[in-house]
């Protein structure tokens, strides 16, 4: 397989542009054809999920796009990872949206990618992403949507059930506190993206640490803004999925996911008349090591041959 290729493109305007940064892995096999015609590939363009960074279980997704033909490209959000920006380890989805848009563009950009072939990949909280940035585009070829969070309501309720009131209550200070500081200008503060259960941090539903920190790469840090709280309540991207129906789409569900709601995720899938499949796990159980992954992998793959090509 060939190696990895540093990458970096701009997002954003005004004093919020920065530099994203990634990795581009060209697809197996690229290069001219016998005959001349056009050797352009679809290319892949994949994003991590809820403070997550690329070096954090996406490369072996992307390795296995590019090992069956495809150019898959794998970024950092600004403010994560490898990319620049600030402020750093702060969660906006809306931005979050338009630096994967400005991903697209790079992609489409390169001579050796199809610009009309691209396919979104997104976990977690970019599997809600990628719903929303895919609509009303002609671009897209198709979109897989992997344990995707599509309504952060569903999402409140399911944390409501699975812990405590005091640690609902705290996290909800929290959150409402980080909001004024930041209005108020000053740096936003931060909270442990995933610690051990009946802890402060985000995600602490018993086997996440392990889970998180076992895809974990060197800059990844277990640290997000505490304002997300906030924002996920308005974050429902599923409310769309009906205008997705124009392009192929794959829904992986965790049946017994936690995070991110199965029945939620079953609904924007028939709203989009999706391809779903199902795994029994959790919400980590489809990355690298972990169970489901080996299938999931093999099932994306599937999907695209049908319909990419």
């Amino acid at each position: 397989m060939t190696s990895p290729v540093d990458i970096a493109f701009r997002s954003g305007s005004g004093a919020d542009a920065a530099e994203c940064r990634g990795w581009f892995l060209p697809a197996a096999g690229a290069g001219a054809t016998d005959d001349g015609g056009d050797a352009r590939r679809p290319c892949v363009v994949l994003a991590h999920g809820l403070g997550g960074t690329a070096d954090s279980g996406l490369m072996p997704f992307a390795e296995a796009f590019a090992a069956a033909g495809y150019h898959a490209l794998v970024f950092d959000y600004r403010g994560f990872g490898r990319s620049d920006g600030g402020p750093r380890q702060v969660v906006s989805p809306a931005r979050q949206q338009d630096d994967y848009r400005a991903a697209i563009a790079a992609a489409a950009a390169r001579p050796d990618v199809d610009p009309e072939r691209i396919v979104l990949w997104g976990c977690s909280l970019a599997g809600g992403h990628v719903m929303e940035v895919a609509r009303g585009r002609d671009d897209v070829a198709a979109v897989i949507a992997m344990i995707p969070l599509v309504d952060g309501r569903a999402a409140a309720l399911a944390a409501a059930r699975q812990h405590t009131p005091a640690s609902l209550l705290r996290a909800t200070g929290s959150a409402i506190a980080a909001r004024a500081v930041s209005a108020a200008g000053r740096p936003e503060p931060l909270l442990p993206l995933v610690g051990p259960p009946g802890s402060a941090a985000l995600l602490s539903l018993d086997g996440y640490e392990e889970a998180y920190t076992s895809v974990a790469g060197p800059t990844w840090r277990n640290e997000v803004g505490a304002s997300i709280g906030t924002e996920l309540g308005t974050f429902r991207p599923g409310r769309h999925a009906e205008d997705l129906v124009v392009v192929p789409v794959l829904v992986q569900i965790a049946d017994l996911d936690r995070s991110a709601p199965p029945h939620a995720s079953a609904t924007a899938a028939f709203a989009a008349r999706a391809e779903v499949r199902h795994y029994p796990g959790d919400h980590f159980d489809l990355f690298p090591g972990r169970p489901c992954h080996d299938r999931a992998v093999e099932h994306a793959l599937h999907f695209l041959e049908r319909h990419v090509g």
